[in-house]
């Protein structure tokens, strides 16, 4: 024989080195392979792969203790069929009711054999499905532990102390991985969120209308934004009721900007446009995997506006079946993503909108009373256009010029024709369906006077409400009835108003005041004019 020659202490030195090359290489792969992944699914199974390539092993689950989840935790568990087809599936289980998570505490590797008297659900799966032995893992790196591998064998007697001894090196390596998925997830977790976030602001923007676009002369209009003005400071929930196209939105923005929110997010959310099967998605988030098609975390309205304020239109378009979970979040101040099982603290503030008649729709039992009564703390109610008749030729003007601008067109006349049929109007679509009118008679306009095509809009031209326009309306560049001509003009306005004060800009006998305006904004305006109280 060649070997007979050879002592058994060298025979017995070589098969040493041999093994140990066959660790190293099986180390440096599996190493390879993880490092490899960044994204969870892909991790796993790469893990479960290299393993049942090297170990035979026909069970492998990964659970992720990430931070994110206090109450329960996410388990990837890959395997093959009988045909060999591999295969990996999810699962979320519960903290409380699981034995593994001790392994996480004292740090050391378990190897036991299953049986159906185990109490911890997903070794009562993994019993369920053949295995026999299951050997766990910890992963911990920088003394934390992102995770635990849990292998499970149809073998009883699989997990002999030299192969615990190799797996246990073997996960050490794949902690790392683990760890740098963790955080990869979390990056995107934050980069979703930011994009969201980025979104709903962009949408804000885009929608953003200054104070100065509530625009009226009629004593209802302001006794409302009197109102207005005294709820804003406080944080209580507003209702709005209203018809449509009233300007329950604008009047929404109103609050906001003149609250301590206003340099939060004001979040808006229509809930007649959004499918039922969708509101609670959006309105409270949802989890990855939390229904099919979930591929991601969805950040709900509640969490985007945390800091600031939630304008719900359209409330009493609600489903009853989510009624119950708005008025927990709105007594408890938390929210539950759909799918997950942590509780996230919110700091919002609640304003409602609705057209409807929601007295009628509680006694028809078409809407819960105890959430009209969370709701109902500071009722205002909108007028509609045909109430404030004498703001219609205010609007006309104002519309027109703003969307002659737009358009890149001069318009510099109303006739007092056309002004007189938009008074004589009844307006059932209110402000938004004047607005329509004007932008569809700017359409038609060529030459520098409104062009309304009365019978082409069916209104009716001799008129039926009380207040009589002017004969005709000579439109000022840039008309704004709060907001004058130009820097000069609101510069020697300021000045004037500043030298009737003696210099005092705010309280009751300053030049706020005296201007109607906040003394932050006035502020912000003297500053921006270079007006200096010194200059006086």
């Amino acid at each position: 024989m060649i070997n007979s020659g050879i002592s058994p202490e060298l025979l017995e030195f070589f098969h040493q080195l041999k093994d140990e090359r066959d660790e190293y290489r099986i180390l440096v792969d599996i190493t390879n392979s993880v490092l490899a992944h960044l994204d969870r699914d892909g991790l796993v199974s790469a893990i479960s792969q290299d393993i049942h390539r090297f170990f035979a092993i026909p069970s492998v689950s990964l659970a992720f203790f990430d931070g994110e989840h206090h109450h329960a935790y996410p388990v990837t568990t890959c395997g093959w069929t009988e045909e060999n087809h591999h295969y990996c599936q999810q699962k979320t289980y519960q903290c409380a009711q699981s034995d593994i998570t001790g392994v996480l505490a004292n740090g050391q590797p378990q190897a036991f054999a299953l049986t159906d008297q185990t109490s911890d659900p997903l070794l009562l799966d993994l019993y369920t499905a053949g295995m026999q032995a299951v050997l766990l893992l910890p992963l911990t790196f920088n003394a934390h532990a992102p995770g635990i591998l849990i292998l499970a064998h149809t073998n009883a007697s699989a997990f002999t102390p030299a192969v615990c001894s190799l797996l246990g090196q073997i996960a050490s390596r794949i902690s790392i991985a683990v760890d740098n998925a963790n955080a990869w997830n979390e990056i995107t977790r934050l980069k979703d969120s930011l994009k969201q976030e980025n979104s709903w602001l962009n949408e804000q923007l885009q929608n953003a209308e200054s104070l100065n676009d509530i625009i009226f002369l009629s004593r209802v209009m302001k006794n409302l934004l009197r109102q207005v003005e005294m709820v804003a400071t406080s944080d209580s929930t507003v209702l709005l009721l209203g018809e449509t196209g009233t300007g329950k939105e604008l009047i929404a923005r109103a609050i906001h900007k003149l609250s301590q929110r206003a340099a939060s997010p004001l979040v808006k959310m229509n809930c007649a446009a959004i499918p039922a099967s969708l509101l609670e998605s959006d309105l409270f988030g949802h989890e990855k995997g939390a229904f099919t098609g979930a591929t991601n975390t969805h950040i709900g309205r509640f969490e985007m506006a945390d800091g600031g304020t939630l304008f719900l239109d359209e409330i009493g378009d609600m489903p009853l079946e989510l009624q119950p979970k708005l008025l927990r979040v709105l007594q408890e101040r938390e929210v539950e993503r759909l799918g997950g099982n942590r509780v996230i603290p919110v700091n919002v503030r609640m304003i409602a909108a609705t057209n409807r008649d929601l007295h009628q729709m509680v006694q028809d039992r078409e809407f819960r009373s105890d959430l009209f009564y969370r709701l109902n703390v500071f009722p205002i109610v909108i007028p509609p256009l045909r109430e404030r008749p004498e703001d219609i030729p205010l609007l006309a003007t104002w519309f027109t010029q703003k969307l002659a601008a737009r358009m890149n067109k001069t318009i510099d006349t109303i006739p007092a024709s056309a002004l007189q049929a938009l008074c004589g109007y009844p307006w059932p679509g209110n402000v938004r369906e004047l607005q329509n009118v004007i932008e569809r008679a700017v359409i038609l306009t060529q030459g520098n006077t409104l062009n309304l095509q009365l019978s082409d809009l069916k209104i009716a031209s001799s008129p039926t409400l009380s207040h009589q326009p002017p004969a005709a309306i000579k439109l000022p560049p840039m008309f704004n009835p709060r907001i004058p001509e130009n820097d000069d003009n609101e510069r020697e306005r300021i000045l004037q108003a500043l030298r009737e004060t003696n210099g005092i800009v705010a309280g009751p006998k300053g030049a706020a005041k005296k201007l109607g305006l906040k003394r932050t904004t006035l502020l912000s305006r003297m500053q921006r004019l270079g007006i200096n109280t010194r200059d006086l």
